[in-house]
């Protein structure tokens, strides 16, 4: 089951994703279901990964369903990025993500790791992984040749400082410009050697490193960033500030999430990241019903 949503055909670029050997087309936009397997991810930590291990059957029961409510990507988290978080090592991540990997390379779905250690990026290609996610923008020294030696597909998303320190104070002279810079410094970065255009995304990492101000700043014009020429990512879904703009936690944010799902994708965005896969695609057939 797909989205059946038809974007606006005078204002949408139409982009392939390359993705290994799978090639996504983004002529309508996608979803990315999240499967975090760690302790304490800020809305389902040690929903998948407890007693030191992942939780194989949950994970491929709950992937099947995403699958079936509409998600083209799934994206596997081994290591919380939730303001705060503690630090893992790549070992450590291999071993709660690997498994999981293979388990769910079967299955009719892009796959996506969620990582900037190279080490782990390098370790989940070689099992099936079709698409590294990386926070981080490329800072791990050999994150970048990892990807330019592979074929996947590659993430950039921007933030500032990182997990344990990048709600200390965020701080831009323009955000918008700032942010969007950045990511056109690392797609030209690629470029150069030799990662070509049709295999990267762009996300502008809203709540990392960032103000309530600012992610309100970069949603609002988030059609400008259609200006990189390459497809946009979008991650709103449970985020703190949609609980600040509903005086709502965590775990009552899903009409606030869906709601900024589909206002994200009549900005531009391509991919929308989400935990709740069914309800994210009904909302976005109830826009392509009720659109001109």
């Amino acid at each position: 089951m797909g989205v059946l949503l038809q974007k606006d055909r005078e204002t949408a670029q139409l982009y392939s994703l390359r993705c290994g050997e799978k090639s996504v087309t983004l002529d309508q936009p996608k979803i990315m279901g999240i499967i975090n397997v760690t302790p304490d991810s800020f809305f389902d930590g040690g929903k998948y990964y407890s007693h030191s291990r992942p939780n194989l059957e949950r994970i491929e029961l709950d992937a099947q369903a995403m699958i079936e409510s509409g998600a083209t990507f799934l994206d596997i988290g081994g290591s919380s990025s939730r303001p705060g978080a503690a630090f893992i090592s790549a070992s450590e991540e291999i071993e709660r993500i690997l498994p999981v990997v293979e388990c769910l390379a079967r299955l009719p779905v892009t796959l996506s790791v969620d990582t900037f250690h190279a080490k782990t990026a390098k370790a989940v290609l070689e099992v099936g992984a079709d698409v590294i996610n990386d926070i981080s923008g490329g800072r791990d020294p050999q994150m970048f040749e990892v990807i330019a030696d592979s074929d996947c597909a590659y993430v950039i998303m921007h933030m500032q400082g990182n997990p344990q320190n990048m709600q200390n104070n965020p701080t831009y002279s323009n955000i918008v410009a700032e942010v969007r810079g950045y990511l056109e410094k690392k797609v030209e970065n690629l470029e150069q050697i030799g990662v070509c255009r049709s295999r990267l995304v762009v996300d502008p990492g809203f709540g990392f490193g960032k103000t309530f101000e600012h992610n309100i700043q970069l949603f609002k014009t988030l059609e400008s960033f259609g200006s990189i020429g390459i497809p946009l990512l979008v991650g709103l879904s449970r985020k703190s500030f949609l609980g600040d703009i509903v005086g709502r936690d965590v775990n009552e944010r899903l009409q606030a999430s869906v709601t900024a799902a589909v206002l994200a994708v009549k900005r531009g965005a391509n991919i929308v990241r989400v935990h709740d896969v069914a309800q994210t695609c009904e909302g976005l057939m109830t826009l392509s019903a009720l659109s001109d």
